[in-house]
């Protein structure tokens, strides 16, 4: 196992993250209990010392099971994460209800890292508003009395929320978990968060370095790009690689399923192999392709905005379109858009082309706009 430095700690490189584990039947709740603790075993005897997981994960039940598979280990043996419900408004009122039940579940008197929960367009006026919430109040005196050794915050936010979430509560927070992958360098802005985290010294924690499995079987026509740039390794492998070679990645999570995924991702973290400037600009250049195919070609020149009667973020709209279109679905955009006034969605569209006229993409507003509330239902 590969570690990497955070304040005196060696933090194993690979996270055990555990919102994939296994499950019986198909049921998200139902946690293949005896399979799930056996993966725990096969991971600390390999030298994984970072364990994520979070309130909502397997409808509630992750925490319980990874506080008994834990349980059966010195606590100074591993480094336990969890995190703050943010993302469903009904638990905003409610920090300390919550972090005391999470103790319970995880029958712990601390966490070693905790982290404010999907920082979004839907929740930052909620973790901004301190005054009304308590959040970031009750998490600091957390903190302060040592049930919170490092605090920290995960975002699927637009580089506007991250921003806004820095700009208050920066100086505070000592990691950030981002949706990272060579795809999302470019297509969740993941460079330019990377480069505003390492503007205030705070290192990244990554999720989704496979963007749900995808990036372990690519297409077949990139798979065969792929292996010509990384000739070594498999395709999930080579996805590893790319996060390694970011310098100020400490922790790469993966949810694991099964044994066979474990076995194989300790065996790519079992050295750190950084690709080359060569192998970076080649693979991002694949990516490019990648995303090309299936979105639209907006490069966000604003044109648009000034001559919509609606006064829609049409750039925005269709960044979303592509997230929602690429992924096949997903909660990034329709979580975005519940953040939008009702007359700013899609479907606010008046079909006029007036913003068709002067976009230097000839791109089809109308028609993306009414293909995205269609997909949305």
């Amino acid at each position: 196992m590969i570690y990497r430095e955070f304040q005196g700690k060696k933090l194993s490189a690979l996270g055990f993250g555990a919102m994939r584990l296994p499950v019986i039947d198909g049921d998200d709740g139902k946690i293949d209990e005896e399979a799930a603790l056996n993966m725990v075993d096969t991971a600390m005897k390999n030298g994984i010392n970072y364990y994520d997981t979070a309130w909502g994960y397997h409808d509630g039940t992750s925490e319980l099971v990874m506080g008994k598979a834990l349980s059966r280990y010195p606590r100074e043996s591993f480094c336990l994460a969890t995190k703050f419900p943010g993302y469903d408004s009904a638990n905003w009122g409610s920090v300390e209800e919550i972090f005391t039940r999470q103790l319970e579940k995880l029958g712990v008197d601390y966490f070693d890292f905790y982290l404010f929960h999907n920082v979004c367009e839907m929740n930052i006026d909620a973790y901004l508003d301190d005054g009304k919430y308590g959040i970031y109040t009750y998490l600091m005196k957390q903190k302060q009395n040592g049930r919170i050794r490092h605090l920290g915050f995960s975002c699927h936010g637009n580089m506007d929320v991250l921003k806004r979430f820095l700009d208050a509560y920066g100086k505070d927070m000592e990691f950030c978990q981002l949706q990272l992958n060579y795809l999302d360098w470019s297509f969740q802005n993941g460079k330019e968060k990377v480069k505003l985290l390492d503007e205030l010294n705070i290192p990244v924690w990554v999720m989704e370095p496979l963007r749900g499995g995808k990036l372990a079987s690519p297409a077949p026509e990139y798979e065969k790009q792929l292996k010509a740039i990384y000739p070594d390794e498999d395709m999930a492998a080579l996805a590893f690689r790319f996060l390694q070679s970011i310098p100020s990645v400490k922790v790469i999570l993966s949810g694991m399923s099964d044994e066979e995924q474990l076995e194989k991702n300790l065996e790519t973290f079992s050295e750190d192999k950084k690709l080359s400037d060569a192998q970076l600009t080649a693979l991002l250049d694949v990516a490019d392709k990648m995303l090309s195919a299936g979105t639209v070609p907006c490069t966000a020149c604003h044109y648009c905005v000034s001559h919509c009667q609606q006064g829609l973020d049409i750039p925005h709209l269709i960044a979303l379109y592509n997230e929602h279109a690429y992924t096949g679905g997903g909660f990034i955009a329709p979580m975005a858009l519940s953040a939008l006034p009702e007359d700013k969605l899609p479907q606010a569209c008046l079909k006029c082309r007036s913003c068709e006229r002067v976009c230097p993409q000839q791109i089809k507003i109308s028609e993306v706009l009414q293909d995205f509330s269609a997909l949305l239902g």
